[in-house]
């Protein structure tokens, strides 16, 4: 059962920073020291490089971190259709996408509001 909850994090932190406009910020916080430790070398070059290595490291994250990478993957979920229909016009990286999402945060679906609620919870 660990294994199987270790695999589906895993797979849920490749969502990181891909369509999380509101956790990624969290995610990143609560990981800053992860990062510096698993993949400090790899932050440098940020994007796929960085996300391949937290991928990578996974079961060694905090579980603080493990946690926020796992609710930021469940708002990339739950807003990737409100982000494609809100900021199709938005090229992503450097939060641009986060700032549109932000932007529209009264025309968002029930669905992505209760996601990102949820993720701004603490355990």
């Amino acid at each position: 059962m660990t294994r199987t909850l270790t695999c589906i994090a895993a797979l849920s932190a490749a969502l990181l920073m891909t369509h999380s406009a509101f956790a990624a910020s969290t995610a990143a916080k609560a990981c800053r020291t992860d990062i510096k430790t698993q993949c400090g070398e790899e932050a440098k070059k940020g994007g796929a490089v960085l996300k391949d290595c937290m991928k990578t490291h996974f079961s060694d994250l905090s579980e603080d971190c493990q946690v926020a990478i796992i609710r930021a993957a469940a708002v990339g979920k739950a807003c990737k259709a409100d982000a494609k229909k809100l900021c199709a016009d938005v090229k992503p990286g450097k939060g641009t996408v986060g700032e549109c999402m932000k932007s529209h945060a009264a025309d968002l679906s029930d669905g992505c509001k209760e996601a990102i609620a949820k993720a701004g919870a603490r355990k």
